[in-house]
């Protein structure tokens, strides 16, 4: 494995991490379906428009997009995923809560001398505020992209492992040619993941620091 790429903004000066891994942060590190589901109402509340808010919270991952255009015609989708980012933080980041073993996960990387990323579809600045108000502390924080988009960020980083809870995150992993590890904590089953040709399939992030500590020599330089 090529060795890890310096990430933008890295000081030059500073050691390079010996390997990266990539966490999604929906069902992955946070459950946010409680806040998620009140962010929701809330909109529905403010436009007239019926959501069904328990079940947008059963298909959480793709883009928000992607769900508001079950609710909104085609040209009321921008204007209604801004204001639903605008009113987030309001409804979202109080009632939502790490996942088990999500703090150990991150830390667990940089105890073996790896850099953690988080690399997910939601609005950076809304997923920062999660992390910030949980006390989970990734090395780097890049929102925006999904399934294979992810890629992106996963190459930029040189991510050696990619852990999520979708089929999408799979699709992400192997597009950027690292191990994807799967969870399944949120809409994907562990069939379901498995068939969309995760590489390893853990019951949840409590899991992941001894999984690591098995694999982390494959993921540094040379591995």
């Amino acid at each position: 494995m090529n060795a890890p790429a310096a990430a933008p903004g890295d000081d030059p000066s500073a050691p390079r991490p010996a390997f990266t891994v990539g966490f999604d942060l929906d069902m992955t590190l946070i459950d946010s379906r409680a806040g998620i589901r009140a962010t929701y109402r809330r909109l529905a509340e403010e436009t007239g428009v019926w959501i069904d808010a328990d079940l947008a919270v059963t298909r959480l991952g793709p883009p928000l997009e992607q769900e508001l255009a079950h609710w909104f015609p085609d040209d009321r989708i921008q204007a209604m995923g801004d204001r639903y980012r605008e009113i987030y933080p309001e409804y979202a980041i109080g009632p939502t809560r790490a996942l088990p073993g999500a703090h150990e996960a991150v830390r667990a990387v940089q105890e073996c001398g790896g850099r953690a990323i988080v690399v997910t579809a939601k609005h950076e600045p809304n997923a920062k505020l999660h992390l910030d108000r949980l006390g989970i502390t990734p090395d780097a924080v890049i929102g925006w992209l999904w399934a294979e988009g992810k890629a992106e960020a996963l190459r930029e980083y040189g991510a050696g492992a990619y852990v999520g809870d979708h089929t999408g995150d799979v699709r992400g992993a192997h597009t950027a040619g690292a191990l994807a590890v799967s969870v399944p904590t949120g809409p994907c089953d562990a069939a379901e993941l498995r068939a969309a040709g995760a590489d390893v399939v853990l019951d949840d992030l409590t899991e992941f620091p001894a999984w690591l500590r098995r694999t982390a020599p494959s993921l540094t330089a040379g591995g």
